[in-house]
């Protein structure tokens, strides 16, 4: 680990100004789960790291006017099982039980799990976030077990390691960036704040240098139905080998609108259009959710060593979908 400088931040205003010091070499401590491990690999090298831990206005999980609910960056998992507002969205609190670990619940946060860097470990071994070696693409002609299945037509091949994500987006939940100057703030689609990198610099996420993410807005919960689902290989602290995330509508029995986004198979989070067009009209069944599943991956392209997870999202899938609707899957 190299030497670096370390700044607290009482405010919002506060961490933008020590993020502002040093643009592009500064890095964000909230929980740590990641930022820890990064730095002790030297996978990241910042001149300054600036906690953001003592922000209590980026801690709250409150309503909104409109019925919705507001989550701060940095509510833990463990505030988001407490809370009675993250209670009417199920799928969020689906994927926080499935973690396993008290220290990730008691420490890690939403806004870190939004922004934490792809596993890969050709990421993790030092070979760049595209995992190349003198212009040979190591993720491609390697071991790509759990690489992308879909989205994996450029050089990035990696999966996005976030967890929540996929639930989040479902719910069409919008992300506030602040930043990089006081007061500077805009509002996005969470669904638009991953994108896939063409080259190392790039990043996995729409944060520009200075900025950091602050609250996420969900709409409101009341008529939806929603279900999480992920495939682990231990049932301990582990990574999804695949996970979807399901919201629906239901008019008369049958969905009159459903989102489905898929995890942990592609660089960004995953929305599958054709497993929406599959079920609207639909009533929830064993059958339909089957059907729902295998339209989910009719688009899929497994690389050489990763066909298996095809079969896993469209369990994940089919799964999400039952739990939505009450069954114990």
């Amino acid at each position: 680990m190299r030497n670096f400088e370390y700044a607290a931040a009482d405010s919002e205003a506060d961490a933008l100004s020590l993020l502002a010091d040093h643009p592009g070499e500064t890095a964000i401590l909230a929980g740590g789960t990641d930022l820890v491990s990064l730095l002790q690999k030297e996978l990241v090298n910042p001149r300054r790291v600036v906690d953001i831990s003592r922000v209590s206005e980026l801690k709250a999980i409150e309503p909104t006017d409109d019925g919705g609910v507001r989550i701060g960056a940095l509510a833990t998992l463990e505030e988001l099982l407490a809370s009675p507002l993250a209670a009417e969205y199920p799928s969020l609190r689906d994927v926080a039980s499935a973690i396993r670990a008290i220290q990730i619940q008691q420490y890690g946060t939403i806004g870190g799990d939004l922004c934490h860097l792809p596993n890969c470990w050709y990421f993790r071994k030092g070979y760049g976030l595209l995992g190349d070696s003198n212009g040979r693409a190591l993720s491609e002609e390697g071991d790509n077990r759990y690489h992308a299945i879909f989205g994996n037509r450029g050089r990035a091949k990696f999966v996005s390691a976030s967890r929540f994500a996929p639930s989040l987006i479902a719910w069409d939940a919008s992300v506030r960036i602040a930043g990089p100057a006081a007061g500077e703030e805009a509002w996005l689609p969470l669904e638009q704040f991953f994108v896939t990198p063409k080259g190392d610099q790039q990043g996995v996420t729409r944060l520009a240098p200075g900025q950091l993410i602050t609250h996420l807005e969900l709409t409101p919960a009341a008529g939806r139905l929603s279900g999480a689902y992920e495939v682990l290989e231990m049932s301990g602290l582990d990574w999804p080998l695949a996970a979807a995330a399901s919201t629906l509508e239901m008019e008369g029995g049958v969905v009159s609108r459903a989102k489905i986004v898929l995890g942990h198979v592609a660089p960004t989070p995953w929305v599958s259009h054709p497993a929406a067009d599959v079920l609207r009209g639909q009533p929830i069944t064993e059958a339909t959710a089957e059907l729902a599943g295998e339209a989910a991956v009719s688009e899929a392209s497994p690389l050489k060593d990763n066909e298996y997870k095809v079969r896993l999202a469209k369990t994940a899938v089919k799964r999400s979908l039952l739990r939505a609707a009450g069954a114990n899957v």
